[in-house]
């Protein structure tokens, strides 16, 4: 890959610092990117380079810069607020748009998040957006200096440490988050929006993706990152990340590439059309990469990479076993609250196996809750109710016809 040094100013006519991550033979670049890094770190983070390096490799180039007063970047930190962030990711955007071409892709990580989606707005070439551990609000932020608040108010002016560091923070950057406490505008981004967050984040709670989730439109699509930390720290979890964005991504931002560069690369550019129930599923690569598509929903499966995939998704099993899963749990629930039961969370653990003479679906099922013994053989006895469960066992006729 290929790094070049790129400054440009922000409205203030301060000098703020950058990086252009592209592939080694710019040829090669098919579409542009910008990543907002997290509140307080650089450009640099590991996360923020790991996952430029793995766009980069699928053609994308990635601009990515410290924000006024952090990094290499002018001014003074104290002077910035969440709107300056705001404000910089735009200059950033205009001066690609100039000099190179209109990022057609956000990426942010933790308030470098909720800084995409409230510059969206700003940038109507921007074509799809993705959100890393991100808070659905500025104002989530507050927390990492609460103590300070009462210095703040009084002398307008405190200095904080956040993390291992130690920052100037004036009450602005106080009132300025204060008044970005709506996630209103998440609904109206009419753009595709792609939410990474892990469920053990102690620095931004999972239900903040819950939020963004919920306010925004379809297309959207969340994917669990499951132990990773909020700032990537393992080169793993970034690399997924970087991989499965780098997937994503190409269904929405009109990616091109060669038939001579990428043998096996099948750019799905265009969401098909669903009607009512249907499901349509479409190639991504040449593989086992496929696009799943209901008419609300996007997934995607793949194989594990011991099967010749790059476990991008759950595979066609895995996917059959949620979907088992999900519809023994919802027939529990629904049995649950009708019988007024004290049952709370259930959980469905599903294994698949293939035996000598059957192929065999073992589910097991927990919850919490003080149920007899009768109440609980009948729970069991529902599971078996659960309409997927009943199709399998009804031998369905699968007919295939061209279309």
């Amino acid at each position: 890959m290929a790094r070049t040094k790129v400054e440009f100013n922000n409205n203030q006519g301060e000098t703020l610092a950058g990086l252009l991550e592209t592939p080694d033979t710019s040829s090669k670049v098919t579409q542009y990117a910008i990543f907002a890094h997290c509140f307080t770190c650089s450009k640099d983070v590991a996360a923020a380079s790991r996952i430029s390096r793995s766009l980069s490799a699928k053609g994308i180039a990635v601009f990515r810069f410290d924000f006024t007063g952090l990094g290499n970047s002018d001014g003074d930190f104290a002077n910035t607020n969440f709107s300056s962030n705001v404000d910089d990711l735009i200059a950033a955007a205009k001066m690609l748009e100039n000099q190179y071409q209109a990022p057609s892709l956000l990426i942010g990580h933790s308030l470098g998040g909720a800084a995409v989606l409230s510059a969206a707005h700003h940038l109507p070439k921007v074509k799809a957006i993705a959100t890393i551990g991100s808070p659905a609000t500025a104002d989530h932020v507050q927390h990492l200096f609460m103590r300070a608040v009462p210095e703040l108010e009084a002398k307008g002016e405190a200095r904080v440490r956040i993390g291992l560091r130690e920052f100037n923070i004036k009450k602005q950057l106080l009132d300025d988050l204060n008044e970005n406490t709506s996630s209103k505008h998440i609904g109206n981004l009419r753009r595709p929006l792609l939410i990474f967050h892990s469920p053990i984040d102690n620095i931004v709670s999972v239900d903040e993706a819950a939020k963004i989730y919920t306010s925004a439109k379809h297309p959207k699509s969340f994917i669990s990152l499951d132990n990773a930390d909020h700032l990537l720290s393992n080169r793993d979890d970034s690399e997924y990340v970087g991989a499965t964005l780098a997937a994503w991504a190409e269904r929405y931002i009109g990616m091109k590439e060669s038939n001579a560069e990428q043998p096996n690369r099948k750019v799905a550019n265009v969401r098909p059309i669903v009607n009512g129930s249907e499901v349509v599923v479409t190639e991504l690569d040449k593989k086992f990469l496929r696009g799943l598509y209901t008419k609300d929903h996007d997934v995607i499966s793949d194989e594990p990479i011991n099967y010749g995939g790059e476990n991008l998704g759950p595979s066609p099993y895995n996917l059959l076993l949620m979907s088992i899963g999900s519809c023994t749990s919802m027939t529990l629930r629904m049995y649950a609250n009708r019988k007024k039961w004290p049952v709370d969370d259930i959980n469905v653990r599903l294994v698949y196996e293939r035996l000598e003479k059957e192929e065999r679906i073992t589910r097991y099922i927990s919850f919490k809750g003080d149920l007899t013994d009768e109440q609980q053989h009948r729970f069991v006895e529902i599971a078996d109710r659960c309409p997927v469960h009943r199709t399998l066992e009804n031998n369905p006729v699968i007919s295939s016809e061209l279309e």
